[in-house]
């Protein structure tokens, strides 16, 4: 297949100059036509030599400086925005702490082309220098939002074909515009975690494929620290994304498991320390309650799959071995693996 398709290639940037410069040279290496590609940095105001990093790379990046850290999900809006103007196919995301393959452009773009309903193709994210070693084999997500990398640190998985996924990681993904400009991307209110949780909900729920390319390999600088402002923002927005996507009587459905859950993860919040953060999202979902609201109307617009479908790339079990632990696994993750059952005998709308 000859290249044909423009492509903005978006990276975000946080006092990232550690990370920028094997970023970079992996990038220069990349097989897709570089006169193809509009590179675009978002930068919230480093204090180190990001911006000059990226200045002196050799890849033309078209510069957005931000006066203050908007975030995550705000800075690749900005970066969608400008792709919008350049008139591109496709907006790919890449983390700054990545290492491309050469041919990962490529396979991304392949498979994205292959059906005119596939909205997002993610790349097989290995980690680094742990090489042969998965990050994400497409990330998994359960019934009460909980998301997590599938897989993660098993051996890797070579020459497989590309399969769905519930959502695509934000670490390294081509979308498709025509998809972007039915869903939009980010929800800048999530600041940072799960935003791709929710938009891939959202490309789903518009009738859009998302999957996994194996063949798309991208290395991975990944470390899962455990943090009370990634507990605040994770289990925040955990909670936005259910009840932002789900439909009120599925959401009914689920609500006897809700409460078990939210009463264990309190429990836990108070054992170690986080409490207040677990208490200050809920204060936060109930004061931007009508904005969710609002954001539902949109989506009941949107909405041309029922959630019995959604369901389907969805589990029950929590199999993250960072988080992991006895209960977890012998109480918990059973008693919800029945439960999600019984629900998806129940769930038809």
């Amino acid at each position: 297949m000859i290249p044909k398709n423009k492509v903005a290639i978006a990276i975000v940037t946080y006092n990232s100059a550690t990370k920028l410069a094997d970023c970079f040279a992996s990038l220069r290496l990349t097989t897709y036509p570089l006169e193809l590609i509009d590179f675009i940095l978002v930068d919230n105001a480093s204090t180190d030599e990001s911006i000059e990093l990226a200045q002196a790379s050799g890849l033309s990046f078209r510069i957005i400086k931000n006066k203050i850290n908007t975030g995550f999900a705000a800075a690749n809006n900005q970066a969608y925005e400008l792709a919008k103007n350049l008139a591109v196919d496709y907006l790919v995301l890449l983390n700054d702490d990545t290492i491309v393959t050469p041919d990962w452009l490529k396979e991304l773009l392949e498979t994205a082309e292959s059906a005119p309903d596939i909205g997002a193709v993610q790349a097989k994210l290995m980690l680094y220098p742990e090489k042969e070693l998965i990050n994400s084999y497409g990330n998994a997500l359960t019934f009460l939002s909980f998301a997590y990398c599938n897989q993660y640190r098993q051996p890797d998985k070579p020459n497989q074909p590309a399969f769905a996924v519930p959502y695509p990681s934000g670490a390294a993904v081509a979308l498709k515009m025509p998809a972007l400009e039915r869903t939009g991307l980010f929800d800048d209110k999530f600041f940072m975690y799960h935003e791709d949780v929710d938009l891939g909900w959202r490309l789903r729920l518009a009738g859009y494929q998302i999957l996994l390319q194996p063949q798309a390999v991208v290395y991975h600088k990944y470390s899962f620290t455990k943090a009370d402002y990634k507990y605040h923002y994770m289990e925040r927005n955990r909670l936005f994304v259910y009840f932002k996507n789900f439909r009120w009587p599925t959401l009914l459905i689920f609500t006897p498991a809700f409460k078990i859950m939210e009463t264990g993860i309190c429990l836990f919040a108070i054992k170690n320390g986080w409490f207040k953060h677990k208490w200050a999202g809920y204060l936060w979902l109930v004061k931007n309650w009508g904005y969710l609201l609002s954001e539902r109307k949109k989506i009941r617009q949107l909405r041309q799959v029922s959630d019995r479908e959604i369901l389907k790339l969805m589990i029950a079990e929590i199999k993250f071995q960072d988080v992991d632990n006895p209960l977890l696994a012998k109480v918990v993750n059973p008693l919800m693996t029945v439960y999600l059952w019984l629900a998806k005998k129940i769930i038809f709308w």
